[in-house]
């Protein structure tokens, strides 16, 4: 399913205390990207996970997205560990979003 046709009750939120960004289904938490924040402030992001039972809907996508534009919004800067983030922001574009490239992208 593509992100377009997600239903209408998949939010995404910043959990500060866990430490990720969180994709729920109405109530149920469907998946999240983990982050890490390092002495310099930057949000290191060095896992995502979406529940099977969600897999196939675009919900890895649509997390990443919005964690990556609050992210933005929020003035932070990103360094993607996690493939799936870092193929996300290798193919689109976030607007005003830093990113700093890992010379050796590993999970920390």
């Amino acid at each position: 399913m593509p992100v377009a046709d997600l239903p209408d009750d998949v939010t995404v939120t910043r959990n500060d205390t866990a430490h990720r960004y969180e994709i729920r289904v109405g109530d149920t938490v469907a998946g999240f990207t983990m982050f890490r924040t390092d002495p310099q402030g930057r949000l290191h992001f060095p896992h995502t996970e979406v529940d099977p039972s969600f897999r196939g809907r675009g919900l890895a996508q649509r997390l990443v997205g919005d964690a990556m534009t609050d992210v933005a919004a929020r003035g932070e800067t990103v360094v993607p560990h996690c493939p799936v983030v870092s193929a996300y922001l290798r193919g689109q574009d976030v607007p005003g979003l830093s990113v700093d490239w890992p010379e050796h992208p590993r999970p920390e």
